[in-house]
C-alpha cells in the first residue's frame, strides 16, 4: 500500500514557502495552498500572525505547528479525496497525488482513469472505466487488475503524466502569462 510521508515530501520540493505573485493565479499561496482557494485554512491565522515579525515569511517554515497543518491539509484535501492508502503502487500513488494538488483531483483521477483505458488492449483485460474523475472501488480494481497483467506501472505513470503535459501547454497556449512558469511545470510532469 501507499505511504502518503513518500508522497507529500516528493510534491513539497515543487511548492516552496511563502509566495504573493499578482501573476500567480493562485495569488498569495504557502507551500502551495492558496488562500483565494482555501481561505478557511487555519494556517493562514498563523501566518497573519507572523506577518510583521522579523524574518517574515523565512520565519514561517520553523513553525512547527505551521508544518503539522500544512501536512494535515494536503492527507483531508488530497490524498483521502483518491483513498491513496489504498493504492498498490508508490509511483501511481505519488503521480496521482501530485496532479491532484497541482491541477485539482478529479482532474487527477480522470489523467488516471484515462490512461487506465488506454492500457486495457481494447477491453481485452479489463473494461474501460468511465472518465468522470470520481475516484471509487471500480478505479482500484482496475488499476489492480492493470498490475496482475503488467506488474509495472512505468507506462501507467508516462501516460498520466503526458496528459499533465498537455494540460500545461494548453493552460499556456490560452494565456502566454503562464509561460513564466513553463520550467517548474516541465520538472513537475
Amino acid at each position: 500500500m501507499a505511504d502518503f510521508g513518500e508522497a507529500f515530501s516528493l510534491t513539497s520540493a515543487h511548492e516552496g514557502g511563502y509566495a504573493n505573485d499578482p501573476l500567480d493565479r493562485g495569488g498569495e499561496t504557502y507551500r502551495g495552498i492558496a488562500r483565494v482557494h482555501h481561505p478557511d485554512w487555519a494556517g493562514w491565522k498563523r501566518i497573519d500572525g507572523q506577518r510583521r515579525r522579523r524574518g517574515f515569511p523565512k520565519t514561517l517554515d520553523r513553525d512547527d505547528t505551521l508544518q503539522a497543518e500544512v501536512q494535515a491539509f494536503y492527507k483531508a484535501a488530497y490524498w483521502d479525496r483518491f483513498d491513496g492508502d489504498a493504492l498498490p503502487d508508490q509511483a501511481v500513488a505519488n503521480e496521482l497525488y501530485d496532479t491532484a494538488v497541482n491541477m485539482g483531483v478529479r482532474r487527477a483521477v480522470r489523467f488516471l482513469q484515462s490512461s487506465l483505458n488506454m492500457l486495457n488492449r481494447n477491453q481485452i483485460d479489463y473494461e474501460d472505466l468511465i472518465v468522470d474523475g470520481w475516484f471509487g472501488a471500480k478505479t482500484l480494481q482496475t488499476l489492480n487488475a492493470l498490475m496482475k497483467k503488467d506488474r509495472d506501472c512505468t507506462a501507467l505513470v508516462k501516460l498520466m503524466n503526458i496528459q499533465q503535459g498537455a494540460r500545461y501547454v494548453e493552460i499556456m497556449a490560452g494565456d502566454t502569462s503562464q509561460e513564466r512558469f513553463a520550467r517548474g511545470w516541465i520538472k513537475r510532469a
